[in-house]
């Protein structure tokens, strides 16, 4: 999602980057990331490295562009996708993008690759929801409270 949003940001209204890959160039160097370079390459090559700069989510974030409302997330005790990836990610977007639009990060704590029980899934999902919502101008439709019949109203 990452990678998406900085090649074409006007696409979107909002971005939800989820535990993601962000640093191609130092993916291999943290956890189990070695063993991704079988899938995405390695930066140690220099054939490579200029592939994976040209698409890598945290190398391609332009200055003064305007993104759209982008909510990463993480979780602090994620030993697959280090947090490193969202943190650094979401710290640039902040820093290089024009200020249109929230660039948040949700951190999900005591938790790793991916919420730990169902009421932190629920709230992590609440979450995204509300933001997409609210970041496309969606407003629920509320239906009347139903009174009951034969009051005499």
């Amino acid at each position: 999602v990452g990678a998406v949003m900085n090649q074409r940001p006007e696409l979107f209204r909002v971005g939800i980057p989820q535990v993601g890959v962000m640093d191609m160039l130092r993916f291999h160097k943290f956890t189990i990331g070695w063993n991704w370079a079988a899938d995405y390459g390695s930066s140690e090559d220099a054939d490579e490295f200029a592939v994976l700069k040209a698409y890598s989510p945290l190398h391609n974030i332009r200055k003064g562009t305007k993104y759209p409302a982008t909510l990463v997330t993480t979780a602090d005790h994620d030993d697959r996708v280090v947090p490193a990836h969202s943190f650094k990610y979401a710290a640039a977007l902040q820093e290089l993008a024009s200020h249109d639009t929230p660039l948040l990060i949700r951190i999900d704590t005591n938790s790793a690759h991916g919420a730990s029980g169902l009421e932190k899934q629920l709230d992590a999902t609440a979450d995204v929801y509300s933001f997409i919502l609210f970041n496309t101008g969606v407003t629920p439709d509320i239906p009347a409270v139903a009174r009951p019949t034969g009051t005499g109203d």
